[in-house]
């Protein structure tokens, strides 16, 4: 087994245990299921994402499934938490844990992933092509600063937060003026093109709220790059 493999399957039983002491019922994970943890009697789902540090933790590939902030009717929560690459011995703590809404790593919910095929490729025309989607996406902690080392919770404005957290930075993602609608790609060439087309919610400001536990240490979030 991988080493990606191994801290992922590492984190999703840390992170069941902690719903389990909570007392939250849930389905277990399963192969190709998203999000991974569904709650019972809360529609909420849980995504999780194990990343190694040092190493590859500004990006992660969302292996089919584009991220979103709902999915059939649940409320989705994404979970990543940065594990050390190269563990002392065979424990791999948790360096620092983010829990964001999904709508914070992209606003649109209404865009259905499908895999699409043809088969009429090759000499004999009897070749199976397959058109399976990779989504990469970034994380919070390329996309906003103060998150490293800590244990932050990034949530929509409007939603109520409970007692016992306090607010640490207001971060605020705007819209694109255009977006993504349609791509293809020559077969000859090996090049591919999109099609643009202006974004109707162009400039939409998304408010969110990042939140941690009182006595955790101080410092502000904020987006990547931003002065405010």
């Amino acid at each position: 087994m991988r080493d990606g493999a191994i801290r992922s399957s590492i984190f999703q039983n840390w992170f069941k245990k902690r719903l389990d002491v909570l007392g939250l019922n849930h389905d277990s994970p399963r192969r190709n299921s998203y999000p991974d943890f569904r709650l019972v009697r809360h529609a909420e789902g849980y995504e999780l994402k194990g990343l190694a540090y040092p190493g590859r933790d500004a990006s992660y590939d969302c292996n089919s499934q584009v991220p979103c902030g709902e999915h059939n009717g649940r409320q989705v929560y994404y979970v990543f938490g940065r594990y050390p690459a190269k563990p002392d011995g065979n424990s791999y703590p948790v360096l620092d844990l983010v829990i964001c809404h999904g709508s914070f790593l992209n606003a649109d919910n209404t865009y259905v992933h499908k895999n699409k095929r043809f088969r009429s490729f090759g000499s004999y025309g009897d070749i199976l092509v397959r058109d399976r989607k990779m989504y990469v996406a970034p994380t919070p902690f390329s996309l906003a600063e103060g998150t490293a080392h800590r244990r932050t919770l990034i949530l929509p404005a409007k939603h109520q937060v409970d007692g016992g957290l306090a607010e640490f930075g207001t971060l605020i993602r705007r819209e694109v003026e255009k977006v993504v609608t349609a791509y293809s790609f020559d077969l000859r060439t090996n090049k591919i093109e999109t099609k643009l087309v202006p974004n109707p919610n162009a400039g939409r400001e998304h408010v969110f709220k990042a939140y941690r536990v009182p006595d955790d240490p101080p410092g502000s979030v904020m987006l990547s790059g931003s002065s405010e």
